[in-house]
């Protein structure tokens, strides 16, 4: 059975630059589908042309059977969009923004002021509803911005990188309101590059790199890509040589290593047996170790494991 979400061979080319090459993927009714990779990957691109923001340069995208190329006002109507910008007017209160922002969705009278009441109590933020955006911290634009794309019941809710440069307390209180939808019967197609993120909410992932899908399926199916490997985490200085990572490479037990900035990450077939060998290997190059972790297979490694590089790149 094909899903509210088809999208077919989605490519976009910005001149010589090749944006998103041939993408495709199903996302299922009532499914968080997320699209997981590192900024750059093609993420928001992607959802640019799901929305009708961008013209495809090939490809096409369904929305519950109707053409983004060919359709888009319908496609249109089915969608909520949650931009990685905040999109909302800084001195109005609100309920004045969600009052017309559902305006613009066709809302009116009694059903337009109980959307805007459900969508501020779903914020968390109905207590605060009559003061200005330009006082709200950060998170609260996000949650008010969420608020916003939601206030119509979309069948799609498009979502991206909607907790980036947000407190700890507004990210934690965003992804409990994104999980919440699920149980309305919305489909959610979720982009970040926070690993954490799309393993609590996502029942499926696309790994995106360079513009390409390189692996996708559940949280489970893509673990076993990489098998019992763990990714071994090392704080090291930024100035750590070349050589140093050669000689990483060569412990035995380690398949790839990479830096990131201040963090050596190596996928080991066994971390905690290679973990003793990688620190010995930087001893002897004269490097600094400041910290060191062992993490069983996630999402992170199978990225690693993927590219030769960490999410983090």
């Amino acid at each position: 059975m094909s899903g509210i979400v088809e999208v077919n061979g989605l490519t976009k080319l910005f001149g010589d630059l090749v944006a998103v090459d041939h993408v495709e993927f199903s996302i299922a009714q009532g499914e968080i589908f997320g699209l997981l990779g590192p900024n750059g990957a093609g993420k928001t691109t992607t959802i640019s042309m799901i929305s009708g923001l961008l013209e495809p340069t090939g490809g096409d995208v369904l929305v519950d059977g109707h053409s983004v190329r060919t359709e888009p006002r319908a496609v249109k109507r089915k969608l909520g969009v949650v931009p990685q910008e905040v999109a909302l007017y800084p001195t109005l209160t609100a309920r004045e923004n969600l009052q017309f922002w559902g305006r613009m969705y066709g809302l009116r009278g009694k059903e337009l002021s109980s959307a805007v009441d459900e969508a501020l109590e779903l914020a968390g933020l109905a207590d605060r509803a009559r003061e200005r955006i330009e006082k709200y911290s950060g998170g609260m634009k996000r949650r008010i911005n969420i608020a916003a794309g939601i206030l119509h019941h979309p069948k799609v809710l498009l979502m991206d990188e909607p907790t980036v440069g947000i407190d700890p307390q507004s990210r934690n209180h965003i992804l409990e309101q994104v999980k919440g939808l699920r149980g309305s019967g919305m489909t959610v197609l979720y982009t970040s590059h926070y690993m954490e993120e799309v393993e609590f909410l996502c029942d499926r992932v696309a790994i995106v790199d360079h513009g390409k899908v390189i692996a996708m399926g559940t949280l489970e199916e893509l673990r076993k890509l990489v098998g019992d490997a763990d990714i071994v985490r090392i704080g090291v200085d930024e100035t750590l040589a070349e050589e140093s990572l050669v000689a990483v490479r060569a412990v035995p037990g380690v398949i790839q290593a990479e830096r990131a900035d201040s963090v050596l990450e190596a996928l080991a077939a066994d971390g905690g047996g290679a973990l003793a060998g990688i620190i010995s290997a930087l001893n002897a190059a004269g490097e600094k170790v400041h910290s060191a972790e062992v993490v069983e297979p996630n999402l992170e490694s199978v990225f690693l494991h993927l590219t030769g590089k960490s999410l983090r790149d």
